[in-house]
């Protein structure tokens, strides 16, 4: 799941479920039409997110208020003020036509379909959530409690396949792209090599162009487009409580008021498999990080 969804599940929806682990970091971007140059120029126009509960919405809302515009939700015809932006849910997989049709002016979204805008030409990225969040946390792995107390050994191995299966990836990013893409023999995604080898193994020169464009403003933290780090860190899971609590998001988000970051990041994960996994394959320094299960979260404009 989107990781803000398993906070909205849990103690909204109340579903006994726990965040075991998490599986990609990064790995999404704003893209915007090919004439928008500034987040400044989204002013009065429309923006797709994914879903209310995503990290998406979370940090474009956090761009918008930092480059003075505030998010908002309209009717499809209604006027919106040149200081704001509509925010309306499209699937992934409509955003790329909804920007080319222009029916919107730009949407934030996982990979791959910021690269797709790019491989077709009708978008580019005005800025990557993994500049503005470092190894932010985007879709996690969420368990039923019933198998985490009465299967543990399966949980285990559930995430140890996972867990493994993120250090394959990191090791073999190329050989990813290929099984992966709609020309390898399992068809697993619909997009083409050149999109995911975008996105897994990019070409220097493409970091370079968005360094010089502003996509990454960050690049001493020298990211990865998308990387894999399967740890749940308690410091990410509470800064998210704090920021959804501030952030736009349609229905009813009461249940968001009473919540502790605190007793959220204890009781909303449960990483005693992830861990165990995390070990048998080295520990945290497989994964290019340092030993240990904290961290202090870096966040920028």
């Amino acid at each position: 799941l989107l990781s803000p969804m398993t906070v909205w599940a849990r103690y909204g929806s109340k579903v006994p479920a726990k965040v075991v682990a998490w599986n990609h970091v990064g790995g999404s971007g704003l893209t915007v039409s090919p004439g928008i140059t500034d987040v400044k120029q989204l002013g009065g126009k429309s923006v797709a997110i994914p879903f209310w509960y995503s990290i998406h919405n979370v940090v474009v809302q956090q761009l918008f208020r930092d480059n003075g515009l505030t998010p908002v939700t309209r009717a499809t015809g209604s006027s919106i003020a040149a200081n704001e932006v509509n925010l309306i849910v499209l699937p992934p997989s409509d955003m790329p036509p909804a920007l080319a049709s222009k029916r919107i002016d730009g949407y934030i979204v996982a990979e791959p379909f910021n690269a797709l805008a790019e491989n077709l030409k009708v978008g580019r990225v005005q800025r990557f959530t993994g500049d503005v969040w470092r190894n932010h946390a985007c879709c996690v792995v969420f368990m039923h409690e019933h198998d985490l107390a009465n299967r543990p050994e399966w949980s285990q191995k559930v995430v140890n396949a996972i867990v493994k299966a993120q250090v394959w990836t990191r090791d073999n990013r190329e050989e990813a792209v290929k099984l992966l893409s709609k020309d390898g023999p399992n068809r697993y995604t619909p997009h083409a090599e050149p999109v995911l080898s975008k996105v897994l193994a990019p070409a220097a020169s493409d970091r370079a162009s968005y360094v010089a464009d502003g996509a990454i403003q960050h690049a001493n933290w020298d990211e990865h487009r998308i990387d894999f780090q399967p740890y749940p860190f308690p410091s990410y899971t509470e800064e998210l409580v704090r920021r959804l609590k501030d952030t736009l998001i349609e229905g009813d988000k009461k249940f968001l008021a009473g919540l502790d970051p605190a007793f959220v990041a204890k009781d909303l994960v449960d990483d005693r498999f992830v861990r165990n996994a995390i070990e048998a394959v080295g520990g945290m320094q497989t994964f290019g990080l340092p030993d240990g299960y904290e961290r202090h979260e870096e966040i920028g404009a």
